[in-house]
């Protein structure tokens, strides 16, 4: 093997640590993307060298820290083969794709600014997310999981369900025990639109009243489920 170059192997070794979802198949899966292009030996085995193995790292942060779909992926790799800087994507946190931070009510009703969308495959969403296909069958099948209205793609929020399912199947719950969160949630959504109701209909153009709403409820939500655990 040549000075500095490592086998896939080696790779996965190397970013196992940082990334503990990266897996053979998901590198392969980048390289059949287009995303990374590792040398071949005459044997047909792939070498990475320490330029690929640090634009993986890239891939993988961004995938893990803002959820970018692959078609953005590609053009910020785009501009940096380039010799441009990508774009700035600004802090995260680490809660996961899509989810919010416990609310605080102090600031419930301030505006925030609005989150990137994003627009995945399904392939994508099994990748990003680390669901198998079985598991992202029962999700779908219980409507937890859905393609955007009118799309084959899945946005943000599925990518968290998918994303927090996979966390749960470690504590031994599954789609039929998310479906109780759901059909809660759906409950919740009925008493928002009930309570906000005349409230719209006499200014219709407050299009921020649900989310601040439905934010004080999120609250509320978190606070009574934090009462009722051991302390």
């Amino acid at each position: 093997m040549a000075l500095g170059l490592r086998s896939i192997g080696q790779v996965l070794a190397i970013l196992k640590p940082e990334f503990e979802d990266i897996s053979i198949s998901k590198i392969r899966f980048l390289e059949s993307e287009g995303l990374i292009s590792p040398e071949r030996a005459p044997s047909g085995y792939r070498r990475y060298a320490e330029s690929d193995i640090e634009r993986l790292r890239y891939i993988l942060d961004v995938q893990k820290n803002h959820y970018l779909p692959l078609k953005v992926i590609r053009e910020h790799l785009d501009l940096m083969d380039r010799g441009q800087e990508p774009p700035a994507l600004g802090n995260s946190h680490s809660g996961g794709p899509g989810e919010a931070a416990d609310p605080d009510p102090t600031v419930a009703s301030q505006p925030r600014p609005p989150k990137r969308a994003i627009r995945v495959t399904r392939r994508e969403l099994l990748e990003l997310s680390g669901l198998s296909e079985p598991a992202l069958a029962e999700l779908e099948k219980h409507q937890l999981v859905v393609p955007r209205r009118g799309t084959i793609y899945y946005g943000r929020d599925a990518l968290t369900v998918a994303v927090i399912s996979r966390k749960l199947a470690a504590f031994g719950m599954d789609a039929r025990h998310l479906r109780v969160v759901k059909q809660a949630a759906e409950r919740e959504v009925g008493l928002i639109e009930q309570a906000i109701a005349p409230h719209l209909r006499r200014n219709p153009s407050n299009r921020t009243l649900p989310a601040e709403v439905m934010q004080l409820v999120l609250h509320a939500h978190a606070a009574v489920m934090r009462s009722q655990l051991p302390q």
